[in-house]
C-alpha cells in the first residue's frame, strides 16, 4: 500500500467528521486514570514536576508566578488558555484558592471568546495551543471546582471544539468556515482536529457528556497514532519530520508528539514515547541541515529573507527529547545535547507553553554532549527526499543539497530535481519568498513553480497550469505539475566525491516530457558537474535550463560569475555548444512567470537570499533530444584565496558519452555520462601519474541509516 494510501486509511478510519453513532470503548481506555489532574499532570508525576519548580528551575517558576499576579483584575473577553494554564499551575504549587478562582474566571472569559469568535465567522487562532492549555487548566483545577461550573464550562466547551471541527458548527446551523485550521495529521496537527484528545480526555466519564467525551478521546487518539506513523514514515530509518521546510519542522510540528507522549503518560502512566524512535532521529536531520553561522539552504516555503535556521523553540524540542529518550537513545540525545549547547543555546518562552518546562523531570538523565566530529560527505535523506553534501564541517568549506524522491507534499514545491550550492555564501539560491504579509499571487505564482528554482523547463503552448495550495495560480512557464514525482536514481559517497542522479520524468506533463534525468557529480572541495538529459514529446517544445544567483550574474560567452557573501560562482556551458546565455533579472524582472513580474507585497524587503534572478541556458533551435552539461566552480571572492578564474575546462565526447575534463592545479578531473541507455557514468581523477579515483558511477543508492553513514571518511 502507498504511503497516500495509507494516510487516507487512517484519516478514514480515525474519523475527523462528526459521527453518527456511539462511539465503541476500546480496551486502552479502561488503563486511564479515573482521577484528577490527567492532562500532562498527574498524582504520579506531580512531585517530581514540583522539586522541577522549585529546584532547577526556581527562577523560572518566580517568573510564571509573577506574569499571573499581574493580571488585572477586571478581564476583557479574550483568549487567556496559555496563561489560564500558568494559574492552575500557580494554584496547585501554592495552594492558594485565589489562583484557582482566577483560573476559572480566564477560563470563563476565555470560552465567551471562543464562541464569540465562532458566532462572527472567525477562527479563534491557527493554532489549537491556547485551547489545549486552556483545557488542561480545567482538568488541574477540575477537583477544586464546583460541580455546576465544571458541568457548564466542560459542555461549552465541547459544543464549542463541535463547532470548529470538519464538518462546520452544527448548532449554528452553518457549514465549514474557511477561517478555522481543520488540518488534518499529514501537516503539523495544530488545528481544530488535535482538540478532540485533550477535550475527551479531560472529561472522560464524567457525566458532562459522557457519550461525546468518549468519542472525541477515541478519535483523538486514532489520529495522533495516524500522525505518528506518518511520520515515522517521513523520518525513516535517517531522521526527517512531517515537512523538509525548517520553520515547520523545527517550530509548531514537533509540539504534536510531545504533547501526546506528555498527556498519555500523564494519563496512564506509561511512556510510548519508546515506540516512536524516529521523534529522536531529528538530530541526525537538523545537523545536516545546518550551515556554517547557523543558516539554512531555504527549502520549500522558507521565507528566505536571512536564511536562518529556525531556533526560537529548539531549546526547548531538544530538552523534550532529553526528557523522553536518555534512556533509550543515549547517542541521538547526547548528539542534541551537543546541538542545545553550541547551535541552540536560547531559553524557552514565557509567554507560550510557559508552564510546560516544569514537566521535563528527566532532563538531567541525559547523557553528557557528543561532538559527531568529522561527518561523511553526503548523506541521504531519502524520505525526505534530499541528499546533502559538503566538503567538510568548516566555514571554509563547500555544501550542497539536491532534491529527489521522498514521500512528502507539505510545503514542498515543483522543484524536482533541484540543487542548492553554498560557499561563504549562498551561490545559488531557491529564488522567491513565502513572506508572511503575502496575499497568495507571488508564493503561487512563483515561488513554488519550477521556474523559480535551479530545474529544467520544458516549454508546451497552453499547458494547464500547476495548482498550489495557498490560492488561485493563473500562469505556467514549463514547468512540473506535481511535487513529489521524482526518484533517486543512484547515490554514493567517498573521500573524493559524491554523486547523485534524479529521475523527475513523471514530474512533468507526459503530454510534453519522455524523459528528464539529472546526474551531479561533487568533486571536494568545490567543483560540480551537472549533466541533464532531457527528452520531449514534440522537437519544437523549447527546453531552459535555469541557475538562480543571489546577486547580478556576469556573462562572458558560456560562462556565468557570481558572487554572494564572501564567495563566488563561475558556471559554464559546455553542451549545447552554441548554448544561448540569457540573464532574466533585476529591478521589476526578478520574479518573472508567465510573461509577468510577481513582486512581493508593499513592504517585504526583497534580500539576496530572494534572488537576483537567473540565467537561462538554452539552444538556438529547439529539438526532441536536448542535453545539458554545466561545470560549477565556487571558492572565495577575495583575499588570499580568491577564486579569480575558472579553472581550465573542455568537453570530452564519445561513443554514447559526454563529459567535461577540468584542469585544476595539479588535479585533472575527468567526469562522462551516458547520453543514452542506462544513467551511467565515469569519474577519473589523477594527480600528475598519481590516479586518485577511476571507476564507474554507482547505478543504485548506497545505504545509510541512523547517525552513522556506509562509505563516509
Amino acid at each position: 500500500m502507498s504511503l497516500r494510501m495509507t494516510i487516507a486509511a487512517l484519516i478514514l478510519l480515525a474519523g475527523i467528521a462528526p459521527r453518527a453513532h456511539a462511539q465503541e470503548r476500546p480496551d486502552w481506555v479502561e488503563r486511564i486514570r479515573d482521577e484528577h489532574p490527567r492532562v500532562f499532570l498527574s498524582d504520579d508525576t506531580w512531585p517530581d514536576v514540583r522539586a522541577t519548580a522549585e529546584g532547577p528551575m526556581a527562577d523560572r517558576y518566580a517568573k510564571v508566578q509573577a506574569r499571573v499576579d499581574a493580571l488585572p483584575e477586571e478581564l476583557p473577553v479574550k483568549d487567556y488558555g496559555a496563561i489560564a494554564m500558568d494559574a492552575a499551575f500557580v494554584g496547585k504549587f501554592t495552594g492558594d484558592a485565589a489562583y484557582l478562582d482566577l483560573t476559572r474566571n480566564l477560563l470563563d472569559r476565555s470560552l465567551q471568546f471562543y464562541h464569540a469568535q465562532v458566532a462572527a465567522d472567525n477562527a479563534v487562532s491557527w493554532y489549537s495551543n491556547s485551547r489545549i492549555m486552556a483545557l488542561a487548566a480545567f482538568d488541574w483545577v477540575y477537583d477544586e471546582s464546583p460541580v455546576e461550573w465544571r458541568q457548564q464550562w466542560g459542555l461549552s466547551m465541547l459544543d464549542h471544539i463541535a463547532d470548529v471541527l470538519p464538518g462546520g458548527v452544527p448548532r449554528l446551523g452553518a457549514g465549514d468556515r474557511t477561517p478555522v485550521n481543520r488540518s488534518g495529521i499529514t501537516t503539523g496537527f495544530y488545528g481544530t482536529p488535535s482538540l478532540m484528545w485533550y477535550a475527551g480526555l479531560a472529561m472522560l466519564d464524567e457525566g458532562i457528556d459522557d457519550e461525546r467525551a468518549l468519542d472525541y478521546l477515541v478519535r483523538g487518539r486514532d489520529l495522533y497514532v495516524g500522525l505518528l506513523e506518518h511520520r515515522r514514515t517521513a523520518a525513516g530509518d535517517d531522521g526527517g519530520s512531517a515537512s523538509a521546510t525548517l520553520g515547520y519542522a523545527l517550530g509548531a510540528y514537533p509540539w504534536a508528539e510531545f504533547n501526546f507522549f506528555h498527556t498519555w503518560e500523564s494519563a496512564t502512566g506509561e511512556n510510548i514515547a519508546e515506540d516512536w524512535p524516529y521523534v529522536a532521529l531529528l538530530a541526525n536531520y537538523v545537523m545536516w541541515n545546518y550551515l556554517p553561522g547557523g543558516l539554512e539552504f531555504g527549502y520549500g516555503d522558507a521565507g528566505h529573507t536571512t536564511n536562518k535556521m529556525p531556533s526560537g523553540s529548539m531549546p526547548l524540542h531538544i530538552a523534550q527529547m532529553m526528557h523522553f529518550y536518555s534512556a533509550e537513545r543515549p547517542d541521538w540525545v547526547a548528539l542534541m545535547r551537543h546541538m542545545r549547547e553550541t547551535m541552540f543555546s536560547g531559553g524557552y518562552s514565557l509567554t507560550r507553553w510557559a508552564s510546560h518546562p516544569f514537566l521535563l523531570t528527566r532532563i538531567e538523565q541525559a547523557p553528557p554532549p557528543m561532538d559527531p566530529g568529522d561527518l561523511p560527505h553526503a548523506r541521504n535523506f531519502e524520505r525526505m527526499g534530499q541528499v546533502f553534501m559538503r566538503s567538510g564541517s568548516g566555514p571554509e568549506d563547500t555544501y550542497a543539497l539536491f532534491n529527489a524522491g521522498g514521500v512528502l507534499r507539505q510545503h514542498r514545491h515543483y522543484d524536482n530535481l533541484n540543487f542548492w550550492i553554498y560557499h561563504r555564501g549562498f551561490q545559488t539560491v531557491d529564488s522567491g519568498s513565502r513572506a508572511k504579509e503575502d496575499d497568495g499571487e507571488h508564493l503561487q505564482n512563483y515561488y513554488a513553480q519550477t521556474v523559480a528554482h535551479n530545474c529544467v523547463l520544458i516549454d508546451m503552448p497552453d499547458e494547464p497550469i500547476s495548482n498550489y495550495w495557498n490560492g488561485t495560480v493563473h500562469v505556467q512557464e514549463g514547468g512540473q505539475y506535481i511535487t513529489d514525482a521524482s526518484e533517486l536514481i543512484a547515490f554514493e559517497t567517498n573521500d573524493e566525491f559524491s554523486y547523485v542522479a534524479g529521475d523527475a520524468t513523471e514530474a512533468y506533463r507526459s503530454e510534453k516530457c519522455e524523459q528528464l534525468l539529472r546526474q551531479m557529480v561533487f568533486v571536494y572541495p568545490g567543483h560540480f558537474v551537472i549533466f541533464d538529459r532531457v527528452r520531449s514529446t514534440q522537437p519544437d517544445f523549447r527546453k531552459r535550463w535555469l541557475l538562480h544567483t543571489a546577486r547580478e550574474p556576469r556573462i562572458d560567452r558560456a560562462t556565468v560569475a557570481a558572487d554572494q557573501g564572501e564567495g563566488r560562482l563561475f558556471c559554464r556551458t559546455l553542451v549545447p555548444a552554441d548554448a544561448v546565455l540569457t540573464p532574466v533579472g533585476g529591478e521589476g524582472q526578478r520574479f518573472m512567470c508567465g510573461g509577468r513580474n510577481w513582486p512581493l507585497p508593499e513592504g517585504v524587503t526583497v534580500t539576496e537570499m530572494m534572488g537576483w534572478g537567473r540565467v537561462e541556458v538554452s539552444a538556438p533551435e529547439p529539438s526532441a533530444q536536448q542535453d545539458f552539461l554545466h561545470v560549477i566552480q565556487v571558492g572565495d571572492a577575495a583575499g588570499a584565496t580568491e577564486l579569480a578564474e575558472m579553472d581550465g575546462t573542455e568537453r570530452i565526447e564519445g561513443d554514447g558519452t559526454v563529459g567535461a575534463r577540468i584542469f585544476s592545479g595539479d588535479r585533472t578531473i575527468e567526469v562522462t555520462f551516458a547520453t543514452e541507455g542506462d544513467v551511467a557514468g565515469h569519474v577519473r581523477i589523477t594527480r600528475g601519474d598519481e590516479v586518485i579515483a577511476d571507476r564507474d558511477l554507482i547505478r543504485e543508492v548506497q545505504p545509510q541509516e541512523g547517525l552513522a553513514a556506509a562509505g563516509g571518511r
